[in-house]
């Protein structure tokens, strides 16, 4: 899986809070011990809690398939801007039997554009959240192309996120331009597509304003689109143009030149200028993004990540589903060997004899001996972590879960299931449910003393 970005892991660290928030406290001993060994400030270690609650929950997966269906959704609605792009051009220029009047034609171009550009500049600076309907299309399409049921929560964490820096409006302003100027491409290339292909008159009609009025718009509206060496009609084949369609090839050239010069400057180049402006805005405030760490979720739990004192103990209960161990500590930082043992009774001599570079942890049976030596292999882990337990004990949800917890702090894991005691047997159906308990953490099982293995890392 792919590395987080500092947007993604704040976004993630919200998205926990949330579900914390309505589903109550997630079962976190193991991800506030990590994230109190990771150290740094208050930010840095919820953060590092909640990635490892959601790696270990599926959330960091479901994010991923929530930025898959928003890239899809985003293409959608890309393919609807260009097929909306196109109708704009064919209803505005037709099928070339009848003259084009160009101001019908312009207005079908640009006049949604233009309103719609007009109303996007006035919510901005009045409330910031014009576009909002379209932002919650996206989101919905972006939540149903995810299939994931786990998504539920990042939306909402994204949304809120945003809003506190106020970079939604610029998020939905690249949202909104963007697919505003690729509607606006589309229309502009099948214009140009149908006059390459067809042969078109141009005309202008009124019934109330005079002709003066109308040479002045073509020529004011033509303006800008001359400095970059579009034709603008002159006056003589304007006034021409009221009564009839000129059958003047320099005429059509100078009239197609002016349309689609006016649809570049008016049409085009706002949205693409609006489109560079948020993402300008968007990337140079991103970095300022931070967690508000006066909510509740988080004040919560200052104490718990960065303690005025050390607690011992375990005071949380075992975990109601088992998460598989996948993969321990990088060997990179681990070294040496360890054997601990789980609960072990009296009737066993206890540590058997050791390889020189295999080190005894001794037993667990309390949880300030749990508490201790996780702390210890969260700052020190091993290389190979030998774990020693009674088979004649059930295998109960609490063992496995600190079994679990001890083999991620290893690079490499095995269970030691000892054999009886001298007189005594195994119960064949208590074992057979070691093995399938073992086997759903993915841990492999040593039937006999591996010393072998601890000391030297092979058989």
């Amino acid at each position: 899986m792919t590395e987080l970005t500092p947007l993604q892991t704040l976004w993630l660290t919200e998205a926990v809070r949330l579900r914390e928030e309505h589903a109550g406290a997630l079962e976190d001993t193991e991800a506030s011990r990590l994230a109190r060994n990771a150290g740094g400030d208050l930010s840095s270690r919820l953060a590092a809690r909640a990635l490892w609650l959601a790696d270990r929950d599926g959330l960091t997966r479901a994010l991923h398939h929530w930025l898959q269906g928003a890239r899809l959704a985003l293409i959608v609605l890309a393919a609807l801007a260009v097929i909306s792009g196109a109708g704009l051009a064919f209803a505005a220029l037709g099928d070339g039997q009848t003259p084009v009047n160009v101001f019908w034609a312009l207005g079908s171009l640009l006049g949604l554009n233009l309103m719609l550009l007009l109303s996007w500049a006035f919510g901005l600076v009045l409330a910031g959240d014009y576009g909002a309907t379209l932002g919650r299309l996206w989101l919905w399409l972006s939540e149903k192309l995810a299939r994931d049921a786990k998504t539920v929560h990042l939306a909402p964490a994204l949304l809120l996120l945003l809003q506190r820096r106020k970079l939604n409006r610029w998020v939905l302003g690249m949202l909104v331009n963007g697919l505003w100027l690729v509607a606006m491409l589309s229309a502009l290339v099948i214009v140009l597509t149908l006059m390459a292909t067809r042969r078109y008159g141009f005309v202008w009609e009124t019934t109330i304003l005079s002709g003066e009025t109308f040479v002045a718009m073509t020529q004011a509206l033509g303006a800008l689109p001359a400095l970059l060496g579009f034709s603008v009609p002159t006056v003589e084949m304007i006034r021409a143009s009221g009564d009839a369609a000129l059958n003047i090839e320099s005429a059509r050239q100078a009239w197609a030149g002016w349309l689609v010069g006016v649809v570049l400057v008016y049409g085009v180049v706002p949205r693409l200028l609006l489109a560079l402006f948020c993402l300008w805005r968007w990337t140079s405030a991103r970095a300022g993004l931070h967690l508000d760490l006066t909510l509740p979720g988080y004040a919560q739990l200052r104490e718990r990540l960065m303690p005025s004192s050390e607690r011992l103990g375990v005071n949380d209960a075992a975990p109601e589903q088992l998460h598989p161990v996948n993969g321990g500590a990088s060997a990179l930082d681990s070294d040496g060997a360890l054997l601990v043992a789980i609960e072990l009774d009296d009737q066993r001599p206890w540590p058997p004899p050791l390889p020189g570079n295999v080190k005894d942890a001794g037993i667990l049976d309390s949880r300030e001996s749990r508490h201790k030596l996780l702390e210890q292999l969260t700052r020190f882990p091993p290389a190979r972590l030998a774990i020693a337990c009674d088979p004649r004990r059930s295998p109960d949800r609490g063992s496995l879960a600190l079994i679990a917890e001890l083999a991620r702090c290893a690079s490499a894991t095995r269970v030691w299931l000892l054999q009886a005691p001298t007189g005594q047997a195994l119960d064949a159906e208590r074992l057979g449910d070691w093995h399938e308990a073992l086997q759903q953490l993915q841990l492999p099982v040593a039937e006999c003393a591996p010393m072998n293995w601890l000391e030297s890392g092979h058989d």
